[in-house]
């Protein structure tokens, strides 16, 4: 893009949104857009729900992530923290969410180098620990958390050639919200959030706490590990599968 030109910037985000709602919605219309760059950073929600399944998660992905490829735009994408652990979950029922969001980072990993897109590792660093960078649900970041993801993703864009100029300011433009603030979303906004998970992910989770507490007084949690393993293997084998099956015909 030559200096001073216009760039439009369009967000199609939807709070909530699974690799579904992606798929099915906001890929359609950010198809006729046919943007020069798009970032589809997806996948948390998927794990928050209790009809988590990988092997659509990386379905959905892989025809997403084709889709704006074949276009020619410019792909970013990113890997996420698992909700478990920003939470602040006790452990029996923050690691089958980890389980679940590693499964996620290790699709997400692969169809971003089938693809050629431009991959931050938004999973680790001190970052994740530092309380104001997130917002009250403690699942979305603040505003001081979306400019370090800003800054991160402008240092892997030039690293690939990709951006010019001066990074975008790591300081928040607002202030952080107030105390009250954060206490009156999470009695209002946060309470429904909350009764929805519970009627939703909290019986499956628990089922799948009480399962690792087992595994774990056997010492045999490694099965857990190998198990969501070998679900990410065979739904990247499937995809491989699907894609070979027209040069066969």
């Amino acid at each position: 893009m030559a200096p001073g030109e216009l760039v439009e910037f369009i967000n199609l985000a939807v709070s909530g949104a699974q690799t579904r709602d992606v798929l099915e919605r906001q890929l359609p219309a950010g198809l006729e857009l046919r943007p020069d760059v798009v970032s589809v950073v997806v996948g948390v929600n998927d794990t928050l729900r209790c009809t988590f399944d990988i092997h659509a998660v990386a379905a959905r992905l892989d025809t997403v992530y084709g889709a704006f490829a074949e276009q020619g735009a410019v792909l970013l994408t990113a890997c996420l923290p698992d909700p478990g652990g920003t939470l602040g979950l006790p452990g029996a029922l923050a690691r089958p969410l980890a389980r679940r969001q590693r499964a996620v980072n290790a699709v997400v990993h692969a169809l971003s180098e089938r693809y050629g897109a431009v991959h931050l590792h938004a999973a680790e660093g001190a970052w994740l620990t530092d309380r104001a960078m997130w917002s009250a649900d403690r699942l979305h970041p603040g505003e001081r958390g979306h400019r370090q993801l800003a800054v991160r993703f402008h240092a892997v864009l030039a690293e690939a050639g990709l951006a010019t100029g001066s990074p975008p300011s790591p300081e928040p433009e607002f202030p952080a919200p107030t105390t009250s603030a954060s206490l009156w979303w999470l009695a209002t906004a946060g309470t429904g959030w909350v009764a929805r998970r519970c009627t939703d992910l909290l019986p499956q989770l628990l089922t799948l706490a009480a399962d690792e507490l087992r595994h774990r007084a056997r010492g045999t949690s490694a099965r857990l590990d190998l198990r969501a393993s070998a679900a990410v293997a065979a739904a990247l084998a499937a995809l491989s599968v699907a894609e070979r099956q027209p040069d066969a015909a």
